[in-house]
Formats: C-alpha cells, structure tokens, sequence
C-alpha cells in the first residue's frame, strides 16, 4: 500500500470513528462507511431498526437480536439510493462477524478496511475466502 492510499485510509477510518458516535449502543460503537469513486455513498452505525427505541441493550446489558451492525445499516442504506456498492470500499471500525460479511460479498464490495477486531474472526475468514482484500490499520 502507498503513502498517499495509506493516509486515504486513515482518514476514512477517522470518519467512521466519529459515525459511530451516533450510535445509542453501549457496549460497542461501530461506524461504517462505503466509499466509491472517492465518494461517500452510504455510512452507518449499530442500532435498532427505524422505528423502534433507540436502547440496544436489554437489562442484563446484553446487545438485542434485532439490533442492526453499522455495516448491514450502510449495505441496506445505499440499497434504497440510487448508488450501487459494487466494486466500493467499506470502512468500518470493527472486522465484520460472519453475518455481515455475507453482506459485503453480495454487494459487491472489494475492500474492507478496520482498526479494531470483532472478538470472532470467522467473518474476516469468509471474506479472504471470497477473495476482498482486507487491511488492517492502526489508528
């Protein structure tokens, strides 16, 4: 990877990092971006589906079934645009989970970019199998 890429990266990383500020979740706050053409084409964080209360966690402070990863909220997002994740970049705080790397390869995306790992690394292990590039990045 080049400097100039390299410096891209981060700073798209960066962004992501604040996106997940957004989220009500306690426990973890993930932020995702998907780039294309050097475009901002959708962005998203953890949390519950529209509509419902924003609390992610039940009272034993374990994350709800239904709460969405910030990268199925960006992958839905630009869904219902007119933009299309093929061939795009996801920037995401945390390595996706299996069930979310299912999502990235049917979409289309190439590359998945993160700083900080899931506690499981099966997602990351079916997206290398799929053949996108993975980087790993110290932020």
């Amino acid at each position: 990877m080049n400097d100039k890429q390299l410096r891209i990266d981060k700073l798209y990383l960066e962004m992501a990092k604040t996106w997940a500020k957004n989220s009500y979740c306690i426990r973890r706050q993930v932020g995702a971006l998907l780039v294309k053409d050097k475009m901002i084409i959708s962005d998203g964080y953890n949390g519950t589906p529209s509509g419902f209360e924003n609390v992610c966690e039940d009272e034993e402070g374990q994350t709800k079934a239904y709460v969405l990863h910030a990268e199925a909220n960006a992958i839905t997002k630009v869904a219902r645009s007119n933009n299309s994740s093929n061939g795009a970049t996801l920037y995401v705080t945390t390595s996706p989970c299996i069930e979310c790397a299912k999502l990235i390869i049917q979409a289309g995306i190439v590359r998945v970019v993160y700083f900080d790992n899931y506690r499981k690394a099966d997602g990351l292990e079916l997206l290398q199998r799929a053949g996108i590039e993975l980087c790993y990045i110290e932020i």
